[in-house]
């Protein structure tokens, strides 16, 4: 029975609680968007505010804003935003009634000129506005995607997101083609710092490994300037990660993509070396045990000479286990977390983003066709083949990254330091099956089995000053890179003894490799920026230096297997066991059966470094309407390439590559109105050869069929760059822009083959005489209210581009376009938001032209035979179509879907035979050097957003 002491404290806390309850449901939540009136790009960084109240909201990267606190009543917003005219929003209610309700707000541009505003704030580029006001405002010519645009695209890395840029083209997804020059002839620099190349046979950065979600902005300077290095000729490709957050939030993403050529489809795959579920490699593809020297005697009393490192297969702790297992993928898994958080310190800004992102895919290729033809036999009237296979490849890729920013602003402003990180590891795991027919016309049955890493690393600490009348920057930044291909192997079984009987003909056919390269960069940079005022006359200086130091080291050992004619205890018809079983069993190993002895070569190693020193001066000359920026670079580079003269033994010798050179650029705007300008630039550039390309290591390339190699005596390629653009901007947020451009190449490095042991191939790089690249861009963006189509706005890049290689008379080359260049790009998009609905939606078309893969060569008397020639292998054109659509429910939940390369068509490279026939007509012959089908993907993200 209860107490009126105990009656009392039961009617306080009810009442209490119901005081609690009625607070609550008093203090609701006011939620909205900001965008321009015109375009209706959402607006970063609009101060919204409630008379009457302490109340301030700031809108965040997609224009939102939300004030909490607020009770039930009739209130008036004020917003404001530089550049726009101040709004003010009457009657805006809010009741006792929880709503998901948002308000919208259009804000409309502010065209009155300002005398003076000085504003303190950071700086936003993570909208399509913003990048297009940077493009408005650089004084050289840029192309560039915002992190806004990523996020319409649903690209899930950065080569996916740049092959939206004008004049951009990708192979093998990963490497960038910029205005059809290969990706050797681009320069990569994240967050402001050098990043090494991810290849070990290319100078190459690979952008397949920077998960999109990291990507704040992307730019491309496409015209040579001083205070940028001078070894670019297609794009200076500068990728800047996310900086300091506009709210608080922790974010997690869970998604999967379903690839229709892979997904429950039949996955093979080495067993026992699979890829590990965080791609990184625990050491059981390591290279253990040692030589054998136990097995020395025998050998020698056999009178065999095999070499001086023999491996004991038995128990020496490497993974001998060849045999293929097989799995059905459900699909791909994509996960994602990441964290904003900013600080307020007595007036000081301390921000901190960070990420994480794992994904985990499968791809599958059956009856890949991969060929390769000789000169056509126009006698019989029918194709030559070097190399006739049918494939079936199966990759498992896993992808891991992370990012850690810190950024520091001071109380004014005037002073930005910032702390940047990135990490990615990405390894493959890849099973070849082949079947087909060699150039000496034997069947033949071979596989390659490998697990790839590539880690990359990339930091840099940077500071922003800004002074009366002085801007200065400085960076310090460290990068890595390392590529790792443990326990590579491979066999082939051929009819070469007996016709139609495949078996194992000689120990050489089986072999394992181990490769591992490793390249560090340090580099410091300073610019300091000086405006001047002369009565009016307002030029600035810029002058500045940058050091790079640059270190590779490539190691690679290559195993054999073999067996001893006369000392042999295998069974007799253990050329015809299963080779993966007869790999597989310790019981045919031994000194008098199956054992490994390495092949040195010592001459496939070699260690480089690189050292850049460069100092610029350039100068912004105001006149009226026209701008000129003109300015000069001197660059003093030493490379130096350490490899061995032997195959038994270290024998390093060193060879050094140096150059010094001035590098003059021009560029000039001339400003017909706020809306309308035209550019005309003139730059001259280089390109320089890479470690691996003047080294003489050799690489067999599976994939290819052929060894790969360096070429000791290759030179710089000097390239003269001229740019003109007119730009057109309609209102904020959009852009037309048109440009033409001419680049003339001395020595342009080209990549090519040559014939080696009558059918053997050997790839390789070679220094043409001279090459001409030119063409036109056109870049698109707009939105199609004016139509009457609300909330729909369209993009639109597309190039017209043709390139010619000369060589030297005498050679039997022809002259023709260059390498990777394609005649034609295309790219657009359709696009719809609805702010309303927080309903996004994206439909992207891509195509590009036929372009040269493999150069050909002519193996007569001259170029002009065409009965003579191996024809080049060509990329055929397909059309590629992507649908995306995003949802957001309230603040918190988002759901992406997206359906990749809706039509799937198939992939195709083909090589064209011209062909004379002996009663004068001739004709072109089309053959198929490699086609596979690359599937439809469907993804599916879900976020939820704390």
């Amino acid at each position: 029975m209860m107490t009126k002491r105990s009656n009392r404290i039961a009617f306080a806390a009810t009442a209490l609680l119901m005081i609690g309850s009625t607070t609550t449901a008093l203090a609701q939540q006011l939620k909205g968007n900001v965008v321009d009136k015109n375009s209706h790009e959402t607006l970063i960084g609009a101060v919204v505010t409630v008379e009457g109240t302490n109340l301030k909201a700031v809108t965040d990267i997609d224009g939102n804003f939300q004030l909490n606190g607020l009770k039930k009543g009739t209130y008036t917003l004020y917003i404001n935003y530089v550049g726009y005219k101040p709004q003010r929003i009457d009657g805006v209610r809010v009741t006792d009634a929880p709503t998901e309700d948002a308000v919208s707000i259009a804000m409309l541009p502010d065209e009155q000129k300002l005398k003076e505003v000085v504003v303190t704030a950071v700086e936003r580029r993570s909208t399509d506005a913003a990048m297009i006001q940077v493009a408005k405002n650089s004084p050289v010519i840029v192309s560039n995607v915002s992190a806004q645009e990523i996020s319409r695209t649903q690209d899930t890395n950065a080569g996916e997101v740049i092959r939206r840029v004008p004049g951009v083209s990708l192979i093998d997804d990963k490497f960038v083609m910029v205005r059809g020059l290969s990706q050797r002839y681009n320069n990569v620099w994240v967050n402001g710092g050098a990043v090494p190349s991810s290849e070990a046979d290319s100078r190459a950065f690979s952008f397949d490994i920077i998960p999109s979600s990291q990507i704040d902005n992307l730019t491309i300077v496409k015209s040579p300037s001083a205070e940028y290095p001078a070894d670019y000729s297609g794009g200076f490709i500068i990728v800047n990660t996310k900086e300091i957050p506009t709210e608080n939030n922790l974010t997690f993403s869970v998604g999967g993509n379903w690839n229709t050529s892979s997904a429950f489809q039949r996955f093979s795959y080495g067993k026992g070396s699979a890829t590990d579920f965080l791609a990184f490699d625990k050491g059981l593809r390591s290279l253990k045990g040692g030589i054998d020297a136990s097995l020395r005697p025998l050998l020698d009393n056999a009178g065999s000479k095999v070499g001086d490192n023999l491996y004991d297969l038995r128990g020496n702790g490497l993974n001998n286990d060849w045999r293929v297992k097989s799995r059905n993928p459900i699909g791909d898994l994509k996960l994602a977390a990441s964290l904003a958080h900013r600080w307020n310190l007595n007036g000081r800004t301390l921000g901190l983003l960070a990420a994480l992102n794992y994904t985990n895919e499968y791809r599958t290729y059956t009856d890949m066709e991969n060929n390769l033809f000789g000169i056509y036999d126009a006698t019989n009237d029918r194709s030559n083949y070097l190399r006739h296979s049918i494939d079936d490849q199966f990759n498992n890729k896993v992808r891991l990254g992370a990012m850690l920013n810190l950024t520091f602003l001071s109380r004014d402003g005037n002073h930005k330091y910032q702390l940047k990180n990135i990490f990615n590891q990405l390894s493959t795991n890849r099973y070849t099956w082949r079947e087909g027919v060699d150039a000496q016309s034997n069947l033949e049955h071979s596989a390659e089995y490998y697990y790839r890493s590539r880690t990359t690393y990339n930091g840099q600490l940077t500071g922003k000053h800004t002074f009366t009348g002085d801007a200065l920057d400085w960076s310090v930044g460290y990068a890595y890179a390392n590529r790792r291909l443990p326990d590579r192997r491979r066999y082939l079984l051929n009819d070469m003894q007996n016709p139609g009987d495949i078996a194992l003909h000689t120990g050489n056919d089986i072999s394992r490799e181990w490769t591992q390269l490793d390249e560090h960069i340090f580099s410091i940079g300073i610019n300091d920026r000086h405006s001047f005022d002369f009565a009016g006359w307002t030029p600035s200086l810029q002058v500045g230096g940058y050091g790079e130091y640059r270190t590779r080291e490539y190691r690679t050992r290559a195993f054999y297997y073999q067996w001893n004619p006369a000392a042999n205890t295998l069974p007799a018809d253990f050329q015809h066991i299963d080779i993966t079983s007869l790999l597989s069993d310790e019981q045919y190993m031994g000194a008098d059966r199956l054992y490994m002895f390495e092949q040195l070569q010592m001459r496939n190693n070699y260690r480089g470094h690189n050292t850049l020193g460069a100092g610029y001066v350039s100068a912004s000359l105001p006149f009226g309407k026209l701008g000129v920026q003109a300015g000069v670079r001197f660059e003093h580079n030493d490379m130096e390439l350490i490899s061995n003269t032997r195959d038994y033994e270290k024998s390093e010798t060193s060879r050094h590559y140096r150059t010094d050179d001035f590098f003059p650029s021009v560029n000039a705007t001339y400003k017909f109105s706020d809306k309308h300008q035209l550019r005309l630039s003139y730059g001259r550039s280089i390109n320089r050869p890479e470690f691996r390309e003047v080294s003489s290591s050799v690489f067999y390339d599976f994939d290819l069929a052929s060894d790969v190699q360096g070429n000791t005596e290759l030179k710089n390629c000097y390239v003269d760059n001229v740019d003109l653009r007119y730009e057109f901007y309609p209102s904020r947020g959009e852009t037309v822009s048109l440009a033409a451009f001419y680049k003339n190449f001395d020595s342009p490095i080209e990549w090519t083959y040559t014939v080696a042991g009558g059918t053997n191939l050997i790839y390789s790089y070679k220094n043409a005489k001279s090459a001409a690249n030119y063409g036109i861009e056109l870049d698109i963006r707009k939105d199609l209210s004016f139509i009457g189509l609300r909330n729909f706005s369209w993009s639109f890049n597309g190039a017209l581009i043709k390139s010619k290689v000369k060589f030297e008379k005498g050679l039997k080359e022809e002259n023709r376009p260059m390498q990777g260049q394609s005649p034609y790009l295309v790219n657009t998009g359709l696009f719809y938001k609805n702010e309303a609905h927080q309903l996004d939606i994206a439909l992207l078309y891509n195509r590009i032209g036929k372009r040269i893969i493999g150069v050909g060569r002519s193996e007569g008397s001259s170029a002009s035979d065409d009965n003579a020639r191996v024809p080049h292998s060509y990329e055929m054109p397909r059309n590629t179509f992507d649908l995306s659509v995003g949802k957001k429910w309230g603040s918190h939940w988002e759901m992406k879907l997206n359906v990749r390369d809706i039509l799937a068509e198939r992939v195709y490279y083909k090589q064209f035979a011209k062909v004379k026939y002996s009663d004068g007509t001739s004709k072109e012959k089309e053959e198929v050097s490699r086609c596979y089908k690359p599937g439809r993907n469907i993804g599916l993200q879900v976020i939820y957003k704390f």
